[in-house]
């Protein structure tokens, strides 16, 4: 075989134990799906009606503005998800198994993120169908459908991968639960659920230039026909900037461990 083939079987073989994983533990797929759907309901229809007419209009027009707040926030929250089995599998003496197997060594990481990118794209797919029933109305092209999930799937991917450095830096699985938190708040300290320019001047500037804010403003622009601006360019250097060092940081945390 050839020495692109082998990393590919190997990663294969760890997307399945993944999955395996997934299935015999359904309750964190469960949760991340129910989770980010219970806050779509709960800000549409408890606060919808007033942050809706804060950005004129009603729960209606909030449904289309929160979404992409919401769905970020689900990938935030699945990151923990993520560092925690990392870590459990760090501690647990998997990988130590592992390494006197021959195997690709990059699989073992590679298994973790593309199984968390199936789970995630599942909970997306559910998030976006709720909000299909309760009012979302987008009027994308399907190149500009596209165009969105291809900023979601890179904004995962890197994501995913900090939340696997993060595991791997972490002590054990409860340190690596708390890790990525920090995460999951910065849709709110952005514009997920109100615009920015209401608020105090160093939180409107924070607001405005954390990663987070470009990439919901881009998701939002291209679902729903509003002006993106260069939000798209920045949304795309920050997601492939995080993914590429938070894979370095993984590669050389999991290489020297």
């Amino acid at each position: 075989m050839s020495t692109l083939t082998l990393p590919a079987r190997d990663s294969a073989t760890m997307v399945r134990r993944q999955l395996k994983r997934l299935i015999r533990y359904p309750s964190m797929t469960i949760q991340l799906i129910i989770t980010p759907v219970i806050l779509l309901l709960l800000f549409v229809y408890v606060l919808g009606g007033t942050l809706g007419a804060g950005i004129g209009g009603g729960r209606d027009a909030y449904v289309n503005y929160v979404l992409p707040g919401i769905l970020l926030m689900a990938a935030a929250t699945a990151a923990t998800g993520t560092a925690v089995m990392v870590a459990t599998d760090m501690t647990e003496g998997i990988i130590a198994r592992f390494r006197t197997m021959r195997i690709s060594r990059a699989s073992v990481l590679t298994g973790h993120v593309i199984g968390s990118l199936l789970q995630q794209w599942l909970g997306t797919i559910v998030l976006i169908a709720i909000a299909f029933a309760i009012g979302f109305r987008p009027n994308a092209t399907p190149v500009e459908w596209l165009a969105a999930a291809a900023l979601l799937t890179l904004f995962i991917i890197a994501i995913t991968w900090l939340s696997v450095a993060l595991g791997l830096n972490s002590a054990t699985p409860e340190a690596a639960s708390n890790a990525p938190m920090p995460l999951v708040l910065l849709p709110f300290l952005g514009s997920g659920f109100v615009p920015t320019d209401d608020m105090p001047t160093l939180l409107r500037w924070f607001a405005d230039y954390q990663p987070f804010t470009p990439i919901m403003e881009t998701i939002r622009g291209l679902t729903l026909g509003t002006p993106i601006g260069n939000s798209a360019t920045i949304a795309t250097t920050w997601c492939t900037a995080i993914a590429i060092l938070s894979y370095l940081w993984a590669k050389h945390t999991f290489n020297k461990s």
